[in-house]
């Protein structure tokens, strides 16, 4: 029998190709499986926001001009739209003037010395609603008007037009609002026939979409808050000639929305010249729209909401909602009742009016009848008479608006199927302002007492129905918010089940959880959907939950083979046991307002810990060039995170404790000059300290030299560039420059440092080889010693022979960089992302931007000297640094910090998706540098073809995820406990929402960014090294 054929020897080629496949197959499985947990936080996210962020039940019900809520007074016959629906009208016409953010103390003269206050620059240059409402009372009044949180334009406009309240649900759709869908003053205005033009802030057509007249009206774009002239030059240009004598045919009422001292407050802060300028600008419009009233016009100028001492709202701090409201006619119907004087408020604590209370008042005195859902009472200057003796309308416009209210309440019940209980205290109230009404009634002539005292009465009524359903309209959904931390706190466990607690390959056993996950989420969808097409439950929801829990009941089993490989996730080092509990007491305190309040001090605290640690950690090395080597970082990551620390953006709750340093002062938006130094000294030392960590393991090579020292030093002067063209624009300093070449100039600059990041940077990064460099070195030339030895020759006697004493030398093939191919190859691709992050941080945030980077670095090299790659601490650390970073970039967790304007750092005006992905990387720049960093640990100084190196890849990003992860749990689940705390709306709800949003911003970037751009990297080393076996 012939023997076996020997085998041939395997092809090296084919098996490093089945290899690279192999790689390619695990790392689409395991950012499939990142993005299927992503998938999973985000529906419970959705969940839970359903149930808590409150929304209303939107009755359809309009109000109709031939059927009022109750009998008019004085045998008035309702349904004539010229005379008045329900009471006779007061005006043909009406001029309405929306200055946005226009803060009541703008209107108010400064009275100097009192409290301390100083002279700002936004005093007295809006004399003119004062100057007239004392000059002329009978003409016109000035009061305090007070905004409902939040304080954001859309959500204005909709209190401001339906007399409603706003619920939270609509707070976060202020630039993506959808069309008013309830009963509304330009709804009524348009059923009366009634022609009404617009002029100024586009919000307006997104809530009123078709509702004004489309020859005259025009719209301009409000999101760009570093234009501060265009809508306000286009609102005067169009608004002046309507007001002509031979135009006033063409239209019934104007809505003129100024955008001018809003952007302003944005750009610069209160305190600034520009506000100054706005102001005075108003001032001079507002008096030439008096010289051009008829007495047929009433004219309204109000503020939409104030702005806090940066300029900013969407809180609701008393700056942020004390907003003035001013109405002038020339026909003198105004009044003042008895006991209040003729000078308006000196603050806006004195005699405020609600919002909502413009509405009726509008309504009644255009002959409007009330819109459906109003809550709003009739403004008593604009009833009473100019003698402030009219208490008979006053009461009878009272009795109106209360039946109009009794009206809702009742069909609102009904639609909520609302036991008695709920009207048990507003019923006596309505009954009382009735017996008081049929007694006035009932007298012949009443007297000037008895009528105030039932207008009172229905005022307390209307007081009464607000303060219920602010009560009705905070009821949670419990049901749909259990649902939703039922799926997080799964999926959290989840991701920190394959973060920890697998011993063996994650990459391995990424496919079996992958497949469970899917079949879980699709069968959990079925079902839900099932139920909630069999039951009453909402579909929507159900499906949800259904896909949620199926999900992680399938990833759960999916588990379920690798039992052997599995281990409980508790902490089994010092170094984890420090970062459990980090983390710990961060969720635990979120529960505390006043840890909350603080967060920035106690992250500063919990960095500094882990600084002193690693520096003693590194001391005790017995390795020199080890305990060198993390010394110096250890030491060099305190310093940053020190120095950084002095940036800081106060809150108000931190007041008077805390100094703003974040802007040129603590009542402005803008940088200080001595802060354009800080971009320029990045675009000179970043790149060389950059280097220097390249050149210690010789990775400054090939592309690196080219991207460090040359790429990315021209992006950061262009940075610096546009920063101090931003800095001339904003202080004026070439006023014989055209503001608009100034922008034009920006924006081209920074389109060009995004494109060099994105377009440039990740072309490099894609097709780059390893930075290595090959060195041959040649054998050496020196003369080589001999010897003699005897050998033997036929037998015959021995001779001696010479030889050589050494082998023949061999010359050497020397790998520069070898030692951190996989970290420095990665790291890359984080550089790309430094420059387009640093890019959209104002000049005191890219500092901060620039040591967090620094810290990155020093973190890698004290992990390697403390040889931690497998541990906790580098994932952990950097989610902190992310959080850190966030604080000192001039961010805190209120809606009111975000730096809108940062969408129009490249771009000119609105444009999606780009405007908020602008907003976004802005806000949470720091966590995205940080997500992306995460790679960098497990691939930083170790052997090319480490086995098991995807794997620890994915563990490091899930760790840092599951940090992110346990925030957002904690205040979940601690927001939903303190639902009826006092400062739930204030501290606890916008932490909860930071919480999540970050989660997803952070899963993103790192699945998106780090994972996905780990394919390359390793990719790129694996075509020259080979692939693990």
């Amino acid at each position: 029998m012939a023997p076996p054929k020997p085998r041939p020897p395997p092809d090296p080629k084919a098996q490093q190709y089945a290899l690279s496949v192999r790689f390619k197959a695990q790392h689409a499985l395991t950012v499939g499986f990142l993005t299927l947990l992503l998938l999973l936080h985000a529906l419970a996210i959705y969940l839970f926001c359903s149930g808590f962020l409150l929304s209303r039940l939107v009755l359809p019900d309009r109000s109709e001009c031939s059927i009022p809520p109750i009998q008019p007074a004085n045998g008035y016959v309702a349904g004539n739209v010229e005379q008045g629906c329900w009471f006779p009208k007061r005006f043909d016409k009406a001029v309405i003037v929306v200055v946005d953010a226009l803060r009541y103390d703008f209107a108010v003269p400064f009275e100097g010395g009192s409290g301390g206050k100083t002279r700002g620059q936004y005093h007295d240059q809006l004399g003119v609603l004062w100057e007239t409402s004392v000059a002329e009372p009978a003409r016109g009044f000035l009061r305090p008007f007070i905004a409902d949180p939040p304080t954001t334009t859309l959500q204005r406009l909709k209190g401001l037009t339906t007399g409603s309240l706003p619920t939270l649900v609509e707070g976060g759709s202020n630039f993506a609002g959808t069309a008013i869908d309830e009963d509304n003053l330009i709804e009524q205005l348009n059923r009366a026939g009634k022609r009404t033009v617009h002029l100024g802030d586009d919000t307006w057509h997104a809530l009123f979409p078709g509702s004004f007249d489309a020859n005259l009206t025009r719209a301009y774009d409000s999101f760009n808050v570093w234009d501060l002239h265009t809508v306000d030059d286009g609102v005067t240009e169009h608004i002046f000639p309507l007001l002509e004598p031979e135009m006033r045919g063409q239209w019934d009422v104007i809505i003129g929305h100024y955008l001018g001292v809003d952007h302003a407050g944005h750009r610069y802060g209160p305190d600034h010249p520009a506000m100054g300028e706005k102001l005075r600008e108003m001032d001079e419009v507002v008096g030439r729209m008096i010289d051009k009233l008829d007495d047929e016009t009433l004219l309204v100028v109000l503020g939409d909401h104030g702005m806090d001492v940066k300029g900013d709202h969407g809180g609701e701090s008393e700056d942020e909602v004390q907003a003035a409201l001013w109405m002038y006619s020339k026909k003198g119907t105004f009044g003042r009742g008895n006991g209040i004087g003729l000078e308006p408020p000196r603050s806006a604590k004195e005699r405020p009016v609600a919002q909502i209370d413009l509405v009726p008042t509008l309504a009644l005195l255009l002959g409007l009848p009330i819109p459906f859902n109003n809550l709003g009472q009739p403004i008593e200057e604009a009833f009473v008479g100019a003698k402030g003796i009219d208490y008979k309308s006053l009461a009878e416009v009272g009795r109106l608006t209360a039946a109009q209210i009794q009206r809702y309440q009742g069909q609102y019940s009904e639609a909520r199927k609302l036991d008695e209980d709920a009207a048990s205290t507003t019923r006596p109230l309505w009954k009382a302002a009735i017996q008081q009404w049929q007694q006035v009634e009932a007298t012949k002539k009443a007297s000037q007492g008895a009528l105030k005292s039932t207008y009172d009465a229905f005022a307390a009524y209307q007081a009464e129905n607000v303060r219920v359903c602010r009560h009705l309209w905070a009821r949670f959904d419990i049901l749909s918010m259990g649902m939703g931390i039922a799926v997080l706190v799964g999926s959290v466990a989840l991701l920190a089940a394959y973060a920890q607690a697998i011993t063996g390959d994650r990459a391995a056993i990424t496919p079996v959880l992958l497949g469970g996950g899917l079949a879980g989420l699709a069968l959990g969808a079925a079902a839900g959907a099932a139920v909630g097409y069999l039951s009453s439950a909402s579909i929507v929801q159900s499906t949800s939950f259904g896909a949620g829990l199926g999900g992680v009941i399938g990833i759960s089993v999916g588990f379920w083979p690798a039992r052997q490989e599995l281990r409980i996730p508790y902490p089994r080092t010092f170094w984890g046991g420090l970062s459990f509990l980090t983390c710990l007491l961060l969720c635990i305190g979120f529960a505390s307002n006043s840890f909350t309040i603080w967060e920035d001090e106690q992250l500063l605290f919990f960095l500094t810990t882990f600084g002193f640690l690693m520096l003693g950690s590194s001391l005790g090395q017995p390795d020199r060039d080890d305990r060198m080597l993390g010394t110096w970082n250890s030491v060099s990551f305190l310093a940053a995170t020190r120095l950084a620390s002095f940036s800081r953006l106060c809150r108000e709750e931190q007041m008077p404790n805390c100094r703003s340093t974040y802007y040129a002062s603590a009542s402005s938006s803008t940088s200080a000059a001595w802060q354009l130094a800080i971009p320029i000294a990045i675009a000179i030392f970043l790149p060389s300290i950059i280097k220097y960590f390249f050149h210690r393991t010789k990775n400054y090579q090939g592309s690196a030299v080219i991207w460090i020292g040359i790429a990315l030093r021209i992006g950061l002067f262009l940075v610096a560039g546009f920063w101090i063209l931003d800095a001339a624009d904003d202080g004026n300093w070439y006023p014989d420059r055209s503001k608009s070449l100034l922008k034009t100039t920006r924006v081209i600059i920074a389109q060009a440092v995004l494109a060099l990041a994105f377009a440039a940077g990740y072309a490099t990064y894609i097709f780059a080889s390893p930075f290595l460099a090959v060195i041959n070195e040649p054998a050496p030339t020196e003369a080589l010693s001999s010897t003699s030895k005897p050998v033997d020759v036929d037998g015959g006697p021995s001779i001696l022979t010479t030889i050589n004493a050494k082998p023949t030398a061999r010359p050497k093939l020397i790998i520069l960089g070898y030692a951190n191919t996989q970290g420095t190859r990665y790291l890359l691709l984080a550089l790309t992302w430094l420059l387009a992050l640093l890019l959209l941080q104002k000049p005191m945030g890219q500092g901060t931007l620039a040591l967090c980077f620094i810290s990155i670095l020093n973190l890698l090299e004290i992990i390697d000297a403390n040889n931690l790659r497998r541990s906790a601490l580098g994932p952990v650390v950097l989610a902190l640094m992310g959080s850190h970073y966030y604080f000192k970039t001039g961010h805190q967790a209120t809606l009111s910090s975000i730096q809108w304007e940062s969408a129009f750092i490249p771009l000119s005006t609105v444009s999606y998706p780009w405007t908020p992905i602008l907003v976004v990387l802005n806000t949470f720049g720091a966590q995205t540098l940080c997500a992306i960093a995460v790679p960098a640990i497990p691939l930083w100084k170790v052997k090319p073809t480490l086995p098991g190196l995807l794997g620890r890849v994915a563990g490091a990003v899930a760790t840092h995820s599951l940090v992110y992860g346990g925030f957002a749990v904690a205040t979940v689940i601690e927001a939903a406990w303190l639902r009826r705390h006092l400062m739930l709306y204030r501290i606890f709800m916008p932490r909860m929402l930071m919480s999540v949003a970050v989660l997803v911003v952070v899963e993103v970037v790192g699945v998106v960014g780090g994972m996905v751009g780990v394919r390359w990297s390793m990719g790129s080393v694996g075509e020259v090294f080979g692939w693990e076996e």
